[in-house]
């Protein structure tokens, strides 16, 4: 659900300031085992040159753990600039559109494509946590992609007398210009070059977008329940030999009632978080 799916990262630690596309997991250059240990001190003693075969070995896993880190961190850096690129791509196409047309109806038809591409390609920012390669739960990271990938594909996707909602614009609006920001700040992140404007607008721009998102998603599935419920789309009904029954409509209701909690614990991390960055003031956030 946007920027709201931060929040879990809020609660557990999505919103959090950084997220699963971030720079990778910083791995040490060497480590010595207690197994390792015990043995270099046996060899010591029994005056052989074991000592020096396990500094060898140490030093050729310190090599292979820094190469696996350049790779990882390549591959970051590719897949943060082709997303930046990604959601420019689709700002553009937005803007020559309401140029083109003078209004929004028919816009999200005229730029589903490149958005579900990216939206979906996004669940790579799982795969990143599942590897290790990010230091971001998995648990976060799924539900961070999982709720805009649900708001693109079972919402506004599925309902189609919703697409032209001007609800859908607020979210789009918002979606894009924060994806810009935050994949761009990653880059240069990952590249050691973050110009401060960046940092700054990763930190500012959230105060309105946030609000705007969340309103965008929730308005939109608000305008989707009437349809929901006189279709019964992805509802099951009793009787049926799973014996299971399960309704959509009381699904987005029980969704939209998710933002509540969840929104304000995103919403206050991130404007510690903002203090914390842009002025360097020591946050303590007490344990629950």
């Amino acid at each position: 659900m946007g920027r709201l799916t931060e929040a879990a990262a809020a609660a557990g630690g999505g919103a959090s300031a950084a997220r699963s596309a971030g720079p990778p997991a910083p791995l040490p250059l060497s480590s010595t085992s207690p197994g390792c240990a015990a043995a270099m001190a046996s060899s010591e003693e029994d005056g052989t040159n074991g000592g020096a075969s396990e500094a060898g070995e140490e030093r050729e896993t310190a090599g292979k753990r820094t190469r696996r880190g350049l790779l990882a961190t390549a591959w970051l850096t590719f897949y943060n600039i082709a997303m930046t690129a990604g959601w420019l791509v689709l700002a553009i196409a937005m803007v020559r559109f309401y140029m083109e047309k003078g209004t929004h109806k028919g816009l999200y038809r005229s730029i589903q494509k490149t958005l579900k591409f990216f939206q979906t390609f996004a669940l790579l920012e799982i795969v990143h946590c599942l590897i290790g390669i990010v230091p971001t739960s998995v648990l976060v990271a799924g539900v961070q992609v999982s709720s805009r990938i649900f708001m693109v594909w079972l919402v506004t996707h599925s309902i189609k007398p919703i697409q032209n909602e001007e609800s859908v614009v607020l979210f789009l609006v918002a979606w894009t210009v924060t994806e810009i920001t935050r994949y761009s700040f990653y880059t240069f992140s990952l590249l050691d070059h973050l110009p401060y404007f960046v940092k700054w607008a990763r930190y500012n721009f959230f105060i309105i977008l946030y609000p705007v998102g969340v309103a965008g998603e929730l308005l939109t599935i608000y305008a989707a329940l009437p349809y929901v419920k006189k279709t019964g789309m992805f509802s099951i009904r009793l009787p049926n030999k799973y014996n299971v029954s399960f309704d959509y409509y009381y699904f987005l209701l029980i969704t939209m009632a998710s933002y509540i909690p969840l929104f304000p614990q995103l919403y206050f991390h991130m404007l510690r978080q903002r203090r914390k960055v842009l002025h360097g003031e020591v946050i303590v956030e007490k344990d629950d």
